[in-house]
This record gives structure tokens, C-alpha cells and sequence, in this order.
């Protein structure tokens, strides 16, 4: 086998170990198709595709203008990952695991924004994206964006449910994902 060859076989079986993985995780939400962890889980796989899909160009032309962008990019990701789960486990008071918080968190990155984990993963998705820029990791990052998008109007839904007048009114004093914008 040729080493691209042998490259592409190693990309697909990563691609399918973690999607045996994501779906096992996954496999409560997938069976309800309006839950939020139903688009989320389709957004995972089109960012964990972008992941291996750049994994060849990751040190590529380290100083190039993209490079510097993606490396920005994913290290905003990580940061924002860390502090959201922080608070989210620490202030967000689970009942089992990170998503059955008893009170929703406003402190920290949750001041300004509604989803800095969705976030987190949008950054991550453009990151990858950035190291290897083409038209079909182009529509893979498109894909994740809008998936993450449906992920949080889906959740705001529950959320509303959940925890009422108080959530409509923090809906009212935060945007989504970019503080002043969106």
C-alpha cells in the first residue's frame, strides 16, 4: 500500500472508532430526534471529520497567516472548554453528570454569552478547518456551525422549560455565541 493510501485507511478508522464511540455515548439522544443532543451528536461527527481530515497539515507552514489564525482559534477553543465545564461543574450544581445542572450558571463567560461550549466547538470546527482549507471541509464546517446552532436553540427550548421566566430573562441580557452580535 502506498503511504497515502495507507494515510487515508488510518483517517477512516479513526473516523469509525469514534464514531462507534460518539454513538454508544450518543444513543439515548439519537433515539429523540428533538433533543438536543440529536444535532449535537451530528455536529461531533462533522468536527471529529475535520479533525482527521487536517491531522496531515496540523504542523504544516507553521507561520502562515491561516496557521497562526487556526492555532489562535483552537487555543480560544481549549480555554473556553476549560473555564465553561469549570463553571458548569462547580456552579451549575449537576445532579449526575455536566448536563443535568440544577441552576443555570451567569458567571464567567455565561455573563456575556448563553453556549460558550458551543462555542468552544465552533472555534474548534474553524480551527481544523483553517489547517486545511478546501471545499469539502468547507461544507463539513458549515455543516457543524448550523448544527451547533439548531444544538442551541433546541437547548434553549429546554432550558425555558426548565428553569422559566429566569432563563427568558438571561435570554433577554445575553446573546447566544459573540457578546453584542450573535
Amino acid at each position: 500500500m502506498l503511504p497515502g493510501e495507507l494515510l487515508v485507511l488510518l483517517q477512516w478508522m479513526a473516523f469509525g472508532a469514534f464514531s462507534v464511540g460518539a454513538v454508544w455515548l450518543s444513543r439515548y439522544s439519537l433515539l429523540k430526534p428533538r433533543a438536543y443532543g440529536f444535532a449535537r451528536f451530528f455536529a461531533f461527527e462533522l468536527i471529529f471529520a475535520l479533525l482527521i481530515r487536517a491531522a496531515p497539515f496540523w504542523f504544516a507552514d507553521p507561520l502562515a497567516i491561516r496557521q497562526v489564525a487556526s492555532w489562535i482559534l483552537l487555543l480560544a477553543s481549549g480555554a473556553l472548554a476549560v473555564h465553561g465545564f469549570y463553571l458548569l461543574h462547580t456552579v451549575g450544581q449537576p445532579s449526575e453528570d455536566i448536563e443535568t445542572t440544577t441552576v443555570f450558571v451567569q458567571q464567567g463567560a455565561y455573563r456575556w454569552i448563553r453556549h460558550p461550549l458551543y462555542l468552544s466547538l465552533m472555534l474548534l470546527a474553524w480551527g481544523c478547518f483553517l489547517k486545511m482549507t478546501d471545499s469539502p471541509g468547507g461544507l463539513l464546517v458549515i455543516g457543524a456551525t448550523a448544527l451547533l446552532v439548531i444544538t442551541a436553540r433546541v437547548e434553549e427550548a429546554e432550558n425555558m422549560r426548565k428553569f422559566g421566566a429566569a432563563y427568558e430573562d438571561y435570554c433577554q441580557r445575553t446573546k447566544m455565541f459573540i457578546p453584542t452580535l450573535f
